[in-house]
Order: structure tokens, then sequence, then C-alpha cells
């Protein structure tokens, strides 16, 4: 509760050190190098959690509270999530709660799931619900002290209401005038909570308004590329058009009679050109004569991937999760059905394509731009600098969107910004643009993989399911190995795949994990992209063979999934499955989720066009255990199902002999607003933990699209996307 510094809706106006050193005690995370790089080494302290006032709060002499984020918001809602935590156990009035980032700590401000400061996994509620509230709970216990000293009057005779400290007396005060008093009181260490049937602002509906909608929306809220202090030079990287390719030679000669050129660099990962401003520096590096060295590049096409993948899905992988013997079952006889899904390179196209600012002044740097995991990011700024972390200062701000992209295992960002300010040396500002072709055609993507599916059907039930999963690992190879890899197996390439919700006595899960020289990231939803689709569209495959009804089917195999039937239940009744009358050339399909312990379900209602499926409306039900934002988790619904429906549809990134084709969203076609379909989401009350929403309401779209497809006596698709190449 720092009651010295002025809030105010961005960073600007936040004293990073003073908040640090306003936390007691504070020891910066000590720091390894990994392969050159410099990563977090500070996993210990991940078991304490800090629900300290002083350092998620700055409670302004206007009584405006400000909640420091240690999550960031690039849309999905945190700002607003953490707030309402807070103040619900504060007892603010909702007009005077704000939002900010909070700085660079991995020990005041780490996600409680990773063990440094981060944000990913839809994990931003789940693992801040108890701590955030804690920390308002705290507040308010700290400020009624500070009341009850200066009136003179038992704390028990106090009440706070709607940001009003009051006493029966007649005496009452707001926040500001008692919070310098009350950060000098003794902070509770385990302060209790409320009961939940005592909330005021969390679970409900139209009470709580989006903190950072109004700066989004009036243009005063600030972004990288609306970075413009004194002196500062935009940076352009020429690339290599195939990953791993390496600068062989280069002539810069016509680059630099570039008015507005400052200077060209080799740097690691390519040609750097600095200019005084982005059109000079893209019209020099376009001049650029580059001859790339090869020799360790990936080259291979798509193609070619897909026919080495399908060589491999033909034996069996290394082995994920087997009950019962599949082979004998499949022995047996019944019913075979077999079926190969195939998921392209996808790139996550943000509106706001990567882009960082640093200013290196030789003894001291600092960053601004939207960094998801500040924790390595800061370290590896530091380290190629040369610097002590203590005199690095790292900023996160507002960013446009990731899915996944900004949230790097290999620091890629960071790493290059550092390296092109020091390429050039200390003292003019620099900041690193990836125009938009650069980041989609720069890497970083969803995965390239591959589902051969088996499964026997016998007297009307399914008694055999086998999926070989061919695929690349994300993690392998970086720091965050240990926490995916398990006996040597990227659990991100076959999480949802492993563990079905449905009861199928003879199971078996294995994966071929292949090297490809394509980097890939997490995309939202990250494996279960992919596995979502092959499982919920080949379990209706096998229910059809077997004569079920699809949601009926399901629900017999759910005897121990409450939670996943709870949604499939709800959506069939929000759909009214079973009696509604589907208009002539319309059909439905059905699937249902779990990722990141949020249950989805989602019913699809389409006819055929003359270029493919269009999507009328969707219906959608979520069990997120307790909603803490209902219109938040809507919208995280209807953003998922546009965003998947886009890309189920037309979204692919080719590789013509190892190089990316597309680079901008005229050949990697989005879903357009006319195309949007109308979207019913209800959301199933639960009294469970709260888990995420941002991802989840991405995997169910897919498979539900597909099935919807089949009941029109259409294939359902096998290899996304569904209209491949149309980019009209």
């Amino acid at each position: 509760m720092n009651a010295h510094v002025k809030p105010a809706a961005r960073a600007a106006s936040l004293s990073r050190r003073s908040l640090l050193k306003a936390g007691a005690g504070l020891v910066l995370a000590t720091y390894v190098a990994r392969n050159g790089i410099a990563y977090a080494q500070d996993a210990a302290a991940a078991k304490s959690v800090n629900i300290a006032p002083n350092t998620f709060l700055v409670i302004g002499p206007d009584d405006t509270v400000t909640v420091l984020c240690k999550h960031i918001e690039f849309g999905q809602g945190p700002f607003t999530g953490m707030a309402t935590l807070v103040a619900e156990e504060l007892d603010a009035d909702w007009a005077q709660m704000r939002a900010d980032h909070a700085p660079s700590n991995p020990v005041l401000y780490k996600n409680l799931l990773f063990g440094v400061q981060g944000t990913g996994g839809s994990s931003a509620i789940a693992n801040s619900y108890e701590q955030m509230r804690k920390v308002g709970a705290a507040a308010r216990a700290m400020l009624v002290a500070a009341a009850a000293d200066e009136w003179k009057v038992p704390a028990g005779e106090i009440t706070v209401e709607k940001g009003i400290i009051r006493h029966s007396s007649g005496k009452q005060s707001g926040f500001g005038a008692l919070a310098a008093k009350a950060m000098q009181q003794p902070m509770p260490a385990n302060p209790p909570l409320k009961d939940p049937a005592a909330f005021k602002l969390i679970g409900k509906e139209g009470v709580v308004s989006r903190l950072d909608s109004v700066a989004k929306s009036n243009g005063s809220a600030e972004y990288t590329l609306d970075i413009k202090d004194p002196g500062t030079l935009t940076v352009l990287v020429a690339r290599s058009p195939r990953f791993g390719g390496k600068v062989a030679s280069f002539d810069d000669s016509a680059a630099k009679a570039v008015p507005g050129i400052v200077d060209i660099k080799e740097v690691p990962n390519g040609v750097a050109v600095y200019a005084e401003g982005f059109w000079p520096a893209k019209t020099a590096r376009d001049l650029l004569k580059i001859s790339w060295d090869d020799s360790k590049a990936e080259t291979r096409g798509t193609a070619q991937l897909l026919e080495e993948f399908r060589a491999r899905a033909k034996k069996q992988g290394a082995l994920v999760k087997q009950e019962g013997d599949v082979d004998a079952e499949i022995a047996k006889g019944g019913r075979l059905i077999e079926t190969e899904f195939v998921f392209p390179y996808l790139a996550h196209a943000p509106m706001e394509p990567i882009n960082a600012f640093i200013h290196w002044k030789g003894e001291t740097a600092s960053a601004r731009y939207g960094s998801q995991f500040p924790t390595p990011d800061h370290a590896v700024i530091a380290q190629v600098l040369g610097l002590d972390i203590a005199k690095v200062d790292l900023k996160t701000i507002l960013a446009g969107g990731s899915f996944g992209r900004r949230a790097q295992q290999s620091t890629h960002v960071a790493l290059e910004l550092a390296q092109v300010a020091k390429a050039i040396g200390p003292g003019r500002p620099v900041k690193l643009v990836w125009t938009r072709e650069d980041d989609m055609r720069g890497g970083y993507y969803r995965p390239f993989s591959l589902h051969r599916m088996r499964g026997v059907v016998r007297d009307g039930k399914i008694v055999a399911w086998s999926d070989t999963i061919v695929g690349q690992s994300i993690m392998k190879g970086s720091p965050f190995e240990a926490m995916t890899l398990k006996n040597g197996l990227d659990s991100t390439a076959y999480e949802g795949s492993n563990e079905i919700p449905y009861q199928v006595p003879n199971f078996r899960c294995d994966l071929h994990q292949v090297d490809v020289g394509v980097p890939v990231l997490w995309w939202r939803s990250v494996g279960h992209t992919h596995t979502g689709y092959a499982v919920e569209a080949f379990v209706d495959q096998l229910l059809e063979a077997a004569g079920q009804d699809p949601v009926e089917g399901r629900l017999a195999m759910m005897a121990d999934k409450p939670r996943h039937a709870g949604v499939l239940k709800a959506v069939a009744e929000l759909a009214n499955w079973k009696g509604a009358k589907v208009e002539a050339g319309r059909a439905r399909g059905v699937a249902v989720v779990e990722s990141f312990n949020t249950f989805v379900a989602q019913v699809v209602e389409l006819s055929m066009g003359a270029d493919g499926p269009v999507v009328h409306k969707v219906w959608c039900a979520v069990d997120c255990g307790v909603a803490v934002n209902p219109d938040i988790i809507r919208a995280q619904m209807e953003g998922g199902i546009g965003f998947a429906l886009g890309h189920i549809l037309y979204a692919q990134q080719p590789l013509d002999e190892g190089r990316p084709v597309s680079g901008n969203f005229d050949t990697y076609r989005s879903l357009r607003i006319n195309e949007m379909p109308e979207i019913e989401v209800a959301i199933v009350s639960s009294t469970e933990k709260p888990s995420g929403v941002g991802e989840p309401g991405v995997p169910p779209l897919g498979p539900a699209v597909a099935n919807a497809m089949a009941k029109l006596g259409l294939p359902r698709p096998t290899q996304l996307p569904i209209r491949p190449g149309d980019t009209a």
C-alpha cells in the first residue's frame, strides 16, 4: 500500500525502484547461464506466496487503488481479474480501482505455477485467486487498524464498504488519508477471506467493467510502437529466409545511401539496419545484398515433411500410455476404423507484431515492451550487455495480442534486442521492429503434427483405441525442458490424447518425437489445438459406426468424468440438442475438451456454401470453477471460437524448400467479421477453484465443425485447413 506514488493509467508514473524497496527483505533471484543464455534460478522461492499489500497495491491520496498485476495484459483480462479479487476483499468501490503491470521481479511477482514471473497456460486467475484475495484482505485489515489507532476506537467496531472506512461515532475516511499510517501496521500473515455467499464483485454480472477498455478505445494506451523517446533509432533486422541460415557475406553500399540511415551492423541473427524511422530502415533493408550460408538450414518443404511423418506413423512410437491390449482386440475382429489427421504449421498472427525498446546507457539499461516472461527476458538482456541484473530495468507494457507468440522459451526477442543495442553501442535508445512479414515468416509456429487413429467397434461399443502421434517438441533443448518432458517426451505434443475422457477398455497412445529445423512455440491451447480435434472427431466417427447419438454416446463413456459430462449436458440443453428442428441443409456437430483444467463443450450449426462450410451458430458451455468475471469469460469463449474458426477454415504456413510462404493476411487468411457466427455461452456454476479461460474456448470448435459436416453426409476433414488456398 504505497501511499506516496501517484497512480495513473500507465506505468510511466510508477517508480520501479521505489516499489521494489517497499518489499521488505527483497532478495533478487540469482541467474545461471545455459547454452549461452541466462535464466532465473529461483525454484525454492516458488513455495512461498507473497501477499504483502506494499508489493501489489498503490493507494493514492485521491483514494484510487492501483493493483500491480504480475501478468501481462494483452487482451485476456488479468488487469480486471486481479483488481476484482483485490477489490472484493478490500471492500473497495469499483470506480476507484486501477491496474498497471508489476515491475520485473521473480521473487515478488512470480507466477505460482511456474516459479518465475510470467504469463501463460491460462494460469493468471488460477494461480492468483487466493493470493490476490489475501492481498486485499490484508490491506483492508491494515487500513482498519490504522483507523482504529487514529480514532482511538476498537477495530471490531469499524466497517468498510465501497471504499469508505466508518465507525458508529460518525467518523469516516477514504483509503488515501489512512494509507501511509496503514503501511506501518503489522501485516496479517493469513487474513481471513469472505464466504463466497458474501461476494459483491466476484461472479457478479454487470458490476465490473474492464479497466483497460477506455485507454484502448481513446488511443491513450501505450504500446511499444508508441514509444518516441528522444533520439530513438528504429532497427530492422534482415534474417535468413530459411531457418538456420547464417550470413556468409553482405553488401550494404546501396543501403547506406538511403537518407536517414545511421548504421548497419552484422548481428548473430542477420544484418541490423539502424535508422531515423521505420521507412528509411525498411527501404535500406530491402537494398541489402546478402549471401546466406544454408549449410545448416532446414530445407524440407511441407510435402516432404508430411511424407516422412506418414512413414513414421505406420510404426508404433514411444509409449505414452497403455491400458489393455489394443493389438489383441483388433485381432478379435469387429469394425476397424482407421483415420489420419494432419495439422499444419500455424502462425500466431497477433494484431501487434513483435517489437521491443531498450536504452543502454553503458552502466545501466532500461527496456519497455510486451514481455510475457519478464524473468528470463530480464536475465538475458543483462547477460548480453554484461550488466548486473539490478542495473537493468525491464518494464512490461500492454501488448496487442499474443496467442503464445510472446511466451518464448528461447527468449529470442529479448536476446535480439540486447544484441542490436550492443552492436551499435551505448547511447541512443533503439526500437527493434518486426514487420508483419518478419513475424509470419520468422517461425515460432504451432508445430506441424499428424495423428494416426485406429479404433474397433463391436456390438455397438468402442472396445479399442489407438493414437500414434508424430510431432515436433516445443520444449526440447529449452530451459523449460524439465517442466514438460517426461521420459524424454514432450507432454505438450500429446496432452489431451493420452487422457481421453472416455472409458475404452483397450487404449494406447504413443509418440514419434521428431526434430525439424523450424522454430516452434506454444500456440493458443498448445497441444489441445490438435489433440482435441483428433480425439473428438474420431470418437464421433466411432460412435457413428456404433449407431449411437453423439451426445448420449459420449455421456455413456463418461461415468468417471463428471465435469466433462456437466458441460456436455449443459451445451446439449442450451442448444436443445434433442428437440430442435434444424433447417434443411443444415446440421449440428458437438465436441467437448478439457484444457488447462477448464471444461468446454460446443455445438456448431452449419451449412455448406459454394466454397465450404458456413457456421451459423455456436453454443458453448464452460466450467472454469468459480467464475470471477463472467463478462470476460464469455468474451474469451467468443474470441476463442472466432480464432479457432478462422484457423481451421483457412490458415496454414506452408514451407517451400524450408522457406515459409505466407507473409501477411493476403495469404494467411483470418476470419472476417461477416463470417463470425452467432454465439451463446453458458457458464456452468461451480465451487471448484478457478481455472483459465484464455485458451480453452479454442479446441472444441474445430471437431464440432468436422462432426457437423459429417452429419451432412460429407467426409470429416482430415487435413487442415478445410479451405486451403482460400485467400480471397
